[in-house]
């Protein structure tokens, strides 16, 4: 039997309603009549083999790519028109699967990027440097700190981000989105190419960001542990279809994605 369940909640009641999304690219089916919800509060995992359309569904969401057929909400706001500048301020943080960060500047100038969209200060304003603009800065300052301890890299602050390890880079990318104070939170394929100590810093960090600040999470991920061990809810999908969605143990036991993904990595 499959693992593609009932959708719970309503289009209004999600943080992210997606309905009977299709994408072509030429003569490629690249999604399918994709429909799923992610909760508030909750950690949902699209897994799938190479080519599956799992970053093509994220550059939808992120508005890097329109959609030819379909709906999405953001807590019951069309995205339809909206463009990828536009995502960061209407709460919508992403990492991306190869790293995009400024080697050259510090951990503390790569996380003030973040801060880039909720920054409401006019050009005048910044100009003379008024008071206004003063605690802005003040304010964005701290919060940067905070996010910094978050993370657990104060030592780190003040380097160069290209002086640190992969998986450094990988946590101050994360801490750049984190200081878009995000709703919504896109992690693409956050782990991969950690090591096991890396990997479990970076799970602790994703549920103590769902906890501490209740930020909604969706993360495409290959490594199963991590996926098995912090998801509420796995939707796998295959050459563009969404073929199994459900809880981690449900979707793990299912026999299409077995089939279509699990059993071929075991295989590998």
């Amino acid at each position: 039997m499959s693992a593609v369940h009932q959708l719970h909640g309503t289009p209004g009641s999600a943080m992210l309603s997606i309905q009977g999304l299709n994408k072509r690219f030429g003569g490629v089916q690249a999604l399918t009549n994709v429909s799923m919800q992610v909760l508030p509060g909750e950690i949902c995992s699209v897994i799938g083999p190479n080519g599956a359309g799992k970053t093509t569904l994220f550059n939808i969401i992120s508005r890097f790519f329109r959609e030819d057929e379909g709906e999405l909400r953001l807590q019951g706001q069309a995205l339809r028109a909206l463009r990828p500048h536009q995502m960061s301020a209407q709460g919508v943080a992403r990492t991306f699967q190869n790293l995009a960060i400024f080697k050259h500047r510090t951990v503390v100038e790569n996380i003030l990027v973040g801060m880039h969209a909720r920054l409401r200060t006019g050009m005048l304003a910044a100009a003379a440097f008024l008071p206004s603009v003063r605690r802005t800065e003040i304010a964005a300052r701290e919060e940067v700190e905070e996010i910094i301890e978050f993370l657990e890299i104060e030592a780190l602050r003040d380097q160069p981000v290209g002086s640190l390890s992969y998986g450094l880079q990988k946590r101050v990318e994360l801490g750049r989105a984190l200081a878009v104070k995000p709703r919504l939170l896109l992690l693409d394929e956050m782990v991969s190419g950690m090591n096991q100590e890396e990997t479990e810093d970076i799970a602790r960090f994703i549920l103590d960001i769902r906890e501490q600040r209740g930020t909604t999470v969706m993360m495409i991920e290959h490594e199963m542990g991590i996926v098995m061990d912090i998801s509420d809810r796995v939707v796998v999908l295959n050459f563009g279809h969404k073929i199994a969605e459900g809880t981690p143990t449900d979707v793990a036991a299912d026999p299409a994605v077995i089939d279509a993904y699990l059993g071929q990595r075991r295989a590998a």
